[in-house]
């Protein structure tokens, strides 16, 4: 039977535990010794601090093999200072809060990662899918998480008819997304701090935080709050005081993000009104 992904989440963080004599995602990648492109790109996008965090988090890794396999020029691309939010996207739909292991992977039909959209997962035979990606080394620990080695980069699904144009529907829906984004890691940070998780709590916080400011067209209402969390947060040693500071940060963010969303769908409304009077 398959499970409820938050279900899973909130077991595999409770019944994990430190595991000091590890070393972190970043550093454990970097000893393998296949993911150069990969941590280029981490360091690129900001989040190498992220990654060396409390987490805990899962990461499917994609090897030098499948980035060399992308388009020519992709990961140049993807590399240049004005398109760190695109990488930033790309790298946090990699990743999924949580400890979660190979054997509760093959329990569920999908995921939520960071970056807001769900992963597909499925089993073929012996094998583990990612989306369209398979598993090809599976529960690479770490002291704040688990790694799972992948052979190809998942792509977010595009949105339809896409040109990277801001519009109004499409900065309504951005808007929204921002607000599912916090609203999730709400939903599953409050139960974990409540049953004495603070420090997943507080991972949880902090990558939906990054995750939102990621997000092209968030206005200064929105990021403002959520940078002063993050700034805030790093100054502050107790894993319950972080979560708190951090989930006021996401509060004062999802209240700017409603009113934003009225807006728009009020002059949405305006829209198609003026439309009909014109036909």
């Amino acid at each position: 039977m398959r499970l409820p992904f938050a279900t899973l989440l909130a077991s595999t963080l409770l019944a994990s535990a430190p595991l000091l004599a590890q070393q972190d995602i970043v550093r454990t990648a970097r000893g393998a010794g296949q993911f150069a492109t990969l941590l280029a790109a981490v360091d690129a996008a900001g989040l190498t601090a992220t990654l060396q965090g409390r987490g805990p988090f899962t990461v499917f890794a994609p090897t030098d093999e499948a980035f060399r396999a992308l388009p020519t020029g992709t990961v140049e691309s993807l590399l240049k200072p004005e398109n760190r939010e695109q990488l930033k996207a790309l790298l946090l739909y990699h990743v999924v809060p949580g400890r979660v292991a190979a054997a509760t992977a093959r329990t569920l039909d999908g995921a939520a990662t960071v970056e807001g959209r769900r992963i597909r997962i499925r089993t073929s035979g012996a094998s583990l899918r990612i989306n369209e990606a398979t598993v090809i080394s599976a529960d690479v620990n770490a002291s704040n998480g688990v790694i799972h080695v992948i052979d190809q980069v998942l792509m977010p699904p595009a949105a339809s008819g896409s040109t990277g144009m801001t519009t109004s529907r499409g900065t309504d829906s951005m808007n929204a997304r921002a607000r599912a984004l916090i609203d999730l890691a709400i939903q599953r940070g409050a139960p974990l701090f409540n049953a004495g998780q603070p420090q997943a709590t507080v991972a949880l916080y902090e990558l939906a935080t990054r995750a939102v400011l990621s997000l092209e067209g968030m206005g200064t209402d929105v990021t403002r709050p959520l940078e002063r969390g993050l700034r805030e947060a790093e100054r502050i040693t107790g894993a319950d005081d972080r979560a708190w500071t951090l989930r006021e940060a996401l509060d004062d963010a999802g209240r700017a993000l409603d009113v934003r969303i009225v807006a728009e769908r009020s002059t949405n409304r305006r829209a198609m009104t003026n439309g009909r009077t014109r036909h």
